[in-house]
């Protein structure tokens, strides 16, 4: 039990950092990046913001231990997407391998986050 609570809370603090608190820290103290990631992609400005928005509410949701199951899934399956999203946009955009696999490895610490999370209910 110990050891998967480890596991859960090692990647669900990286996806904190990754997805939730550089992009907050990017609007914070150099917001002319913000869209630095969606511009090239085609995207518009004001998604980028929308974005950020939902990525720090997603990490700060699976960050919660006391929050209902039912948020923790939705803030799961909204992080999963935008993941997602952001790997088919590249294939179709930029084709950078770089660029590709980055929201792919995210995807899978998201995952094994996720798994853990489930773990973690089921023993308890």
């Amino acid at each position: 039990m110990k050891k998967n609570k480890i596991i859960f809370w090692i990647a669900t603090g990286i996806i904190f950092l990754w997805e939730g608190l550089m992009p907050l820290a990017t609007l914070i103290f150099s917001p002319g990046y913000v869209t630095y990631g969606t511009k090239p992609l085609g995207y518009p400005d004001y998604f980028a913001y929308a974005l950020l928005i939902c990525k720090v509410i997603g990490t700060i949701a699976i960050m919660l231990p006391s929050l209902p199951a039912k948020l923790k899934e939705w803030a799961y399956a909204g992080l999963a997407f935008n993941l997602i999203f952001a790997t088919y946009s590249h294939i179709m955009v930029d084709k950078n391998i770089g660029f590709i696999m980055l929201p792919v490895i995210v995807g899978i610490i998201l995952a094994v986050s996720y798994v853990y999370n489930v773990k973690i209910k089921t023993e308890s």
